[in-house]
Formats: C-alpha cells, structure tokens, sequence
C-alpha cells in the first residue's frame, strides 16, 4: 500500500475540546487539558497513525478576540499552526454552539484557501435538536467539505473521522519515525504537565496568568530524570494560593505531576518545584520563548 503524510491544523474556540481530541486520535496524551479555558497556548504537535497514513495533528490555542500581549501572541500561533495545512479541521463545542467566540474563527477560515472539515465535538452531551440548527448555519458560514459528530471524551465517531483523515491526506513519505507522538521536547512537556496540575488543582483560584519553566532538566547516572521548575506567579497572594498551608498545595502538585511524568516517560522523576512572585512576566521576552510563541508587538 502507498505511504501518505499530511498536516492537519486543529482550531476552534477556547475548550472547544480540541486537545482532547488530538490525544484521541493519537492514543497518548500530548497535549494538556483543562475545564479553564485557553490551557492551550502554543502549537503542540501530534503524531498519530492510521494503517499507511501518518497525520500530523497540529493542536492550536483556542482562536479569541486578543487583549493582552500573551493572548496575541496565542492567537498568532494559532493561525500560524493552519499554515499550509493538507487540511484545517474547526472544533466546535457542540453543547456551546455558536456565539461571539465562534466570530473571529469563522471570519478567519474566511480568508484560508487549505480545506476545511467542520468536527461537532461533545455530541454526547449536547442538546440534539440545537445540534441540527447549529450545523446548518455553520455549513453556510464555513463552507466545510467534510462534516463529522464526535464525542472526543467517549471516542463516538472516532473511529472513522481518523479513517476518513487518513485517507484525505497526500501520499508521500512518513515525517517522523513510527514511534514518535509528539515534536515536544522533555522541557516543555514536563513544564505543560505542572501547569496542567496548576488548573487542575487550583481551579479559579489562581488566575490565568502564571507560568511554569524548567530550569534544569538532566538524567541521573540511575537513568531516572531530575527537573527542576520554577512556577510564575504575578503577586504574593497567588504565591500563596499555591504553596497552601504549609506548602502542602505545592506538595500535591509536584506529586500529581511526577507520577503523570513518570507515567509519560517511563522512568522514574525526581522533580523540585518553587514559585516566584515576577510581576508582569507576560511582558518578558524570555518567558515567551520559553513557551515557544513568538513576541509580538
């Protein structure tokens, strides 16, 4: 049989569910999910298999009308990740439906020659009498070639939308060899499993704005891996938010996170966390290219 390789872009709305989804179709997790909305905030690459077909799912942050700096830069590396894609697949909540956020998606897609299928995510949960409504307005705003229902927490339909991406891509050789899953590095996967534990744990608590980096990232002569990571807080309150009584909160998280990372790596972590009040660390041009997006003005 012919090898075939293809890019496919993943965009839509904050916790259009989008992650889930990649994670889904590839079968591990490499991207991090969260109730709190934009937890995605740069391109994260996955690699995922379908008989001779290797797609190349490209999850982006959730496409909003920006704001600040960071939510700028988001949303550039969002559009940034459909670039020349074999295919641009928009998730929509299918519970949500459409509004103000689904806005700067659909006039966006506008302006995109690549292919568009349009995936309802969430079917499970959603109302479906307003599902039907809501997939004819979009079918005349965004013109899809393809339209799929999907419920990417159960896997409904997964099945054959992977099928059916696998056989829309071009032939050609594989891009990364058949084990690989991610373009990740260690670093920042082991940063992004901290913060996915940050939401987790913290919920409203904590607001939006903090940051995890990875100082120091080695192997020990056991083969285990020592990492060490630096939690970034805006204020002494939300340092506080997060140490808990008697630094039990920070305890909880690094111990949540070292046993997903250990999981993830197959080896044992040792993993050091402390927290660092930096006010206005959004507006720090290394921080920004410690989570791989680029500064804009």
């Amino acid at each position: 049989m012919t090898e075939r390789c293809g890019v496919v872009a993943v965009v839509g709305a904050p916790n259009a569910g989008k992650s889930t989804l990649v994670n889904a179709l590839v079968g591990q997790k490499v991207a991090i999910t969260s109730p709190k909305a934009q937890t995605t905030r740069t391109r994260v690459m996955g690699v995922a298999l379908e008989g001779e077909a290797q797609l190349i799912l490209v999850d982006t942050p959730g496409i909003f009308t920006p704001g600040r700096r960071l939510d700028r830069a988001m949303v550039q590396a969002a559009w940034g990740g459909a670039q020349d894609a074999d295919l641009i697949a928009l998730i929509v909540d299918g519970r949500a439906g459409l509004g103000p956020k689904m806005e700067p998606i659909i006039e966006g897609l506008a302006k995109r020659r690549e292919p568009k299928w349009l995936i309802i995510n969430k079917v499970d949960i959603a109302a479906k009498d307003r599902l039907l409504t809501m997939t004819q307005r979009l079918n005349e705003l965004v013109a899809p070639v393809e339209t799929y229902f999907v419920s990417a927490q159960t896997s409904d339909g997964l099945p054959e939308l992977k099928a059916a991406m696998a056989a829309a891509m071009p032939e050609g050789p594989w891009h990364f060899p058949a084990d690989q899953v991610s373009d990740a590095t260690d670093r920042i996967i082991s940063a992004e499993i901290t913060r996915e534990q940050l939401y987790h744990q913290l919920h409203e608590e904590l607001p939006y704005k903090s940051a995890v980096e990875t100082e120091k990232y080695s192997e020990r002569e056991d083969g285990s891996i020592e990492i060490h990571q630096q939690i970034l807080v805006e204020r002494s309150s939300q340092r506080a938010i997060v140490l808990g009584k008697g630094g039990a909160r920070l305890k909880e998280i690094g111990s949540r996170a070292r046993e997903e990372l250990a999981k993830l790596m197959g080896v044992k972590v040792h993993l050091y966390l402390h927290v660092k009040v930096k006010e206005n660390w959004d507006e720090d041009r290394s921080v920004y290219r410690d989570l791989g997006l680029d500064w804009v003005d």
